[in-house]
């Protein structure tokens, strides 16, 4: 069954809506979803440069007081890149100088030791080869060769996930005292320190937390869409229900519940273009009540309302299934007959005028016994019709003749 205009419009706006509610709830999940790994990666940067910074005090102190003199154990190894870096005092221990660079490097292998984190400090002019800056160092240093302050990302490596971080070093004076043969100035950028921590746990974390919420969504949304679909359905059913009442009253005649005047004339024509097209047999009855005022002014009008409803059950209980039926004027019906020759048409209306002849009791205050009776006149469409005035024409003339003729028959021209 094709679907109404007003169906299609209703599924149309049923789609659109959905299609909207599902574009807004997928535009806050994927806003929510950046903007927590946005917050994760800033709170992953703090981290990074308060670690930064406690290391550069660190440093800064150690180049403040020229290098700090450790007691010199066994496993200990002199820094070569420095000048006289051991003594002895009077007591003949051993000491040696640890610079900031060398004091960073142990730090950063005790702190690694204990999973904490990692730093490193490098630079593209080494002093110490094993200080030699990696990949992202590589380029985080050329970038701070032309002013970025900072640099970040995150990188896998044996199945962790860690984040890194990476902040350029200025030439101080007190740097000077070990870099004063690279021809460096105050300010210039002589290195960087790059810190490195496991964030595993917290990406882990932010991948659960995802899932769970794409399954919320999806639940949400088709929680939401299954609402929307109920009540869309609901509303075109209610709407359609409607929809038929309207047309149902517009195309039927409030008081007999058969076809109005407009309707039955739509149908007639219809069934004439239909005819002539086809080469088939058209009939037509024209019925009027005998005496019908009559039975208005000695009963009353409601009476007359029952006699109208009771004929036209009559009627439509004696016409074919396929024969139209409609209230022409007050007490007058009209008949169309498809693929209806004239004896065919002088038949029915003569089972139709006994049909209706026989005693009515009205279901009144009181019940009352009405005798009615009806005079009817037919048409067939010719060749010469041009149109169903032409039919209508001959059947009401038919119909005059009837009631000139004694009423309770059927006559024609």
């Amino acid at each position: 069954m094709p679907l109404t205009r007003e169906t299609k419009i209703y599924k149309t706006f049923m789609v659109s809506i959905s299609l909207a509610i599902i574009a807004v709830l997928l535009g806050i999940f994927f806003i929510t979803t950046a903007r927590t790994t946005q917050l994760i990666n800033e709170e992953n940067v703090i981290r990074a440069r308060t670690l930064l910074n406690s290391i550069i005090l660190i440093r800064k102190w150690n180049a403040n007081h020229g290098g700090v003199y450790v007691e010199k154990k066994k496993e200990d190894k002199s820094n070569p890149y420095l000048t006289d870096p051991d003594i002895k005092t009077t007591d003949g221990k051993a000491y040696t100088k640890k610079n900031p660079a060398l004091m960073t490097r142990e730090i950063s292998e005790y702190a690694e030791k204990e999973g904490v984190f990692k730093f490193h400090s490098t630079s593209l002019k080494l002093l110490n080869p094993v200080n030699k800056p990696d990949d992202f160092e590589a380029r985080a240093l050329s970038l701070f060769e032309k002013g970025i302050k900072e640099i970040s990302h995150t990188e896998k490596k044996n199945g962790i996930t860690y984040f890194r971080y990476m902040a350029p070093l200025y030439i101080e004076k007190e740097c000077l005292q070990c870099h004063s043969t690279q021809n460096y100035k105050i300010g210039d950028v002589r290195g960087g320190i790059s810190i490195t921590f496991d964030i595993e746990n917290i990406r882990s974390k932010l991948e659960t937390n995802t899932i769970y919420a794409i399954i919320f969504g999806l639940l949400s949304t088709s929680f939401l869409l299954g609402l929307i679909v109920f009540f869309a359905l609901q509303l075109i059913k209610k709407t359609s229900l409607i929809q038929q009442r309207l047309e149902y009253l517009a195309i039927t005649d409030g008081l007999t519940g058969i076809f109005n005047r407009r309707h039955i004339m739509s149908r007639f024509n219809e069934e004439f273009e239909r005819a002539r097209r086809l080469k088939k047999y058209l009939g037509c009855i024209m019925i009027d009540i005998d005496k019908f005022k009559s039975i208005n002014d000695k009963f009353g009008h409601l009476v007359g309302d029952k006699v109208l409803i009771e004929i036209s059950v009559r009627i439509k209980n004696a016409i074919r299934i396929y024969d139209v039926l409609g209230r022409y004027g007050g007490e007058e019906f009209l008949i169309v007959l498809p693929d209806t020759d004239f004896d065919n048409t002088k038949s029915l209306a003569e089972r139709i005028r006994e049909n209706v002849k026989a005693d009515m009791f009205l279901a009144t205050d009181r019940p009352l016994h009405v005798h009615i009776t009806i005079s009817s006149g037919i048409a067939c469409m010719t060749d010469g019709d041009s149109s169903i005035d032409d039919i209508i024409k001959r059947a009401d003339e038919g119909l005059y003749k009837a009631k000139n003729s004694g009423r309770d028959r059927v006559e024609w021209l």
